[in-house]
Formats: structure tokens, sequence, C-alpha cells
């Protein structure tokens, strides 16, 4: 995203938010996904909490079908091909897991295209 640790770790200016708020435990190829009622249940309770949200990082499939709704494409490189549809208020990633190096091979346009709008982006929303 293009900022200091200081910035990224300052509740004041970030927010990190997962969709669930408990470990879900393993699966066959991974941890398993989070738990809908989860997100259903805290994030009505928590979002009020933060009024001045500027911009909302859809980190992985789960976040992008829960906040996208109809509007996420049926798979995540469709939505995050198309992430420009959501700005301003959601730009949707893949999620930053050593697992999708693979995904970002296939995919040099989100490291070229992508990143520096969020780059930019992000600078526009702390400053």
């Amino acid at each position: 995203m293009g900022i200091a640790p200081e910035v990224f770790y300052d509740e004041r200016q970030v927010a990190i938010i997962p969709m669930g708020f408990c470990y879900p435990g393993k699966g066959k190829s991974g941890d398993l996904p989070p738990r809908p009622e989860c997100a259903r249940h805290w994030h009505q309770l928590l979002l009020p909490l933060l009024p001045h949200i500027r911009l909302t990082l859809l980190v992985g499939k789960y976040a992008q079908d829960y906040f996208l709704g109809n509007t996420a494409k049926s798979t995540l490189t469709e939505t995050v091909i198309h992430w420009a549809d959501y700005l301003p208020g959601y730009m949707p990633l893949p999620h930053p897991s050593p697992r999708n190096q693979f995904w970002l091979r296939r995919n040099p346009w989100f490291e070229q295209e992508a990143i520096p709008e969020l780059q930019q982006l992000v600078a526009q929303v702390l400053a």
C-alpha cells in the first residue's frame, strides 16, 4: 500500500476488520472459510463505530462477496480485474497469502495497474 508501519498500525488512520473474529479451523487445503454468522453479527455492531471510512480494501473472495453482494463477479479474479468499477468506496484485492504467488504470476496486470492505483488512493485518503 506504500505506507509506513507506524501509519498502518495507527488505529486512528487504519482499521483492520476480519470477516470472522474467530479461527474457523483447518481444512484440506488450508484454513476453513470464515463463519458467516460472525460477519453478520459483528460487522453490524462495529461498522457504525467507524463513521469516517473513506476506502475499504476487500481482501479475498469472502470479503468481496459480503460487501459487494450481487455486484461481485463469479470469481475473485474477475472481481479484481474490475476493481475500478467498485471505486471510490471499495478496492477488491487478492489475499496476500504466500499461497497466492501463483495467482500473482498469472496476473501481472495486478501489480502493474491495480497496485499503483491502490497506493495513490491510500495516499489520498491518508492525506
